[in-house]
């Protein structure tokens, strides 16, 4: 652990009262880490007074420094990715503030700004600066709050992070990203910086670089993951319980179900303190995991097409052959260009096989995490939307905490009620708008059935005396207890 000195590091130098006003700001953050660790807190208060005696203060403050020399990154990480304090504005800026006015600063204050500085301009930056191209005047904006005015310049020494953000932009798939070694690269440039790191400018760059890094990975990695619960339902609806998982090092024999639960799992983020190798390592498993998907689907293709071409060999007649052709629709080759007959057959056949395809419980889920994770909600806003097919859901705040920030079984329950409601309404939808009723009544037994188990767990949290948990869920029940009404009308 070596020491870093700020030749000129941003933020306030406070002092007195202005410095305390910060200590009570960061102080739950720092009560939530102590209890995620099972560190001791040497004393009784769990909420600072306004103005503290100063006993109080010199206590406060050392129990605050030695915090700081104990918490790793990782564990910061997890603490303000899995909870609701990663909402906190206020408590953020000054837990950055915090660690910039240290005239000293070790690799590991360094390492934990350039996460928190990222954290809060993901908090605070416009939806709209998601989708796209972030440009350094973008980042100078949001983070003026805390870096103050910023004219962007491009650094010499950080030429690096710009030639890598603009490799970014080109990629489209996760394995294109794992071949490069971006993560090691922006850790060197930052290591070999010094105490320039902390140059305001710098700051931005780095910024910059580790949201472009970041938004750039979960696209991918989700795209990943669709296409892996895809393949999971094809085998499912295909009747296959066991495939071959070597790929993604497992056994050559591995459970479906237990296929479909590793996919899940990759909603969590990582909890663990992780380096580059670690992080190639697992979403090499996750490729793997998708490879071995299809490679059983390709399997199945294989010997549908092997039972086609050895069917006349088993005793088809002729006739028979021609009267299994004339069942099947007529290929489009076959028919003249443009006219009256083609249009017809293409009109047909768009009906009988484009039909809006159905969502499973599953499927909902993701694609509001998707949406979700890729365009936070704005600040304030009590209603958020999200679009599944033409079928817009209203989610409240509380259920969009719990796709994006919160973890815990009463964040599972909100989830659930959310993807119940979701498929349920757009099942209801398809069928009022397009005639397709054919998934509805799927929709409708998983409704019911997560109704009748969500209202056992406002129950439960009404035992348990959370208060806010039973309203929130009961109120997120009704909604769906009340898609299903409109749906059973049909």
């Amino acid at each position: 652990m070596s020491n870093l000195t700020s030749p000129s590091a941003p933020g306030t130098t406070g002092t007195g009262q202005n410095q305390w006003t910060e200590t009570v700001s960061v102080f739950p953050i720092y009560l939530a880490l102590a209890k995620q660790l099972g560190i001791a807190i040497p004393f009784s208060q769990r909420k600072l007074p306004e103005t503290p005696d100063q006993e109080l203060a010199i206590l406060v403050q050392t129990w605050l420094d030695a915090m700081d020399q104990r918490v790793l990154v990782y564990q910061l990480r997890h603490l303000l990715q899995a909870t609701t304090m990663n909402a906190s504005e206020s408590g953020l800026q000054s837990l950055i503030e915090r660690h910039l006015r240290k005239p000293t600063k070790t690799t590991f204050d360094r390492d934990k700004i350039d996460f928190l500085l990222v954290q809060y301009f993901a908090l605070c930056a416009p939806a709209k600066i998601y989708h796209k191209r972030i440009e350094p005047a973008d980042v100078a904006e949001v983070m003026r709050p805390i870096l103050g005015e910023v004219a962007p310049a491009t650094l010499t020494w950080c030429a690096p992070l710009e030639a890598m953000i603009q490799s970014l932009h080109s990629f489209r798939s996760l394995r294109e990203l794992l071949k490069t070694n971006f993560i090691e690269q922006g850790r060197k440039v930052k290591e070999a910086a010094g105490g320039m790191f902390y140059d305001s400018s710098a700051l931005l760059a780095f910024i910059r670089f580790n949201f472009i890094l970041r938004r750039t990975v979960i696209e991918l990695m989700h795209a990943d993951l669709i296409a892996t619960r895809a393949g999971v339902a094809k085998l499912e609806a295909s009747d296959v319980h066991v495939i071959d998982c070597r790929n993604s090092g497992l056994s050559a024999a591995e459970p479906l179900s237990k296929v479909k639960k590793l996919a899940d799992e990759w909603k969590q983020p990582f909890q663990k303190e992780y380096t580059e190798r670690s992080v190639s390592q697992a979403f090499e498993k996750m490729l793997g995991l998708r490879a071995d998907v299809e490679n059983a689907l390709e399997k199945i293709a294989a010997n549908i097409s092997d039972r086609v071409a050895t069917e006349p060999a088993k005793g088809f007649s002729a006739e028979s052959q021609k009267k299994t052709a004339s069942e099947l629709p007529p290929s489009s080759a076959a028919l003249p260009k443009g006219s009256g007959i083609d249009k017809a057959h293409k009109s047909e056949a768009a009906q009988k096989t484009e039909p809006p395809q159905a969502l499973d419980f599953e499927a909902c889920m993701e694609k509001i995490w998707e949406q979700l994770i890729a365009t936070p909600p704005l600040h304030g806003r009590s209603m958020t939307t999200v679009k599944l097919g033409e079928t817009r859901i209203l989610l409240s705040s509380w259920e969009v905490a719990a796709f994006v920030t919160e973890t815990g079984v009463a964040a599972e329950d909100l989830r659930r009620a959310v993807a119940a409601r979701a498929m349920v309404s757009t099942a209801t939808a398809n069928a009022k708008e397009k005639g397709h009723a054919f998934a509805l009544d799927k929709a409708l037994a998983v409704g019911r059935v997560e109704a009748s188990r969500l209202q056992e767990r406002v129950d439960v949290a009404k035992q348990a005396k959370d208060t806010e948990a039973a309203v929130n869920l009961g109120i997120s029940t009704k909604r769906l207890l009340s898609a299903l009404d409109e749906a059973e009308k049909l």
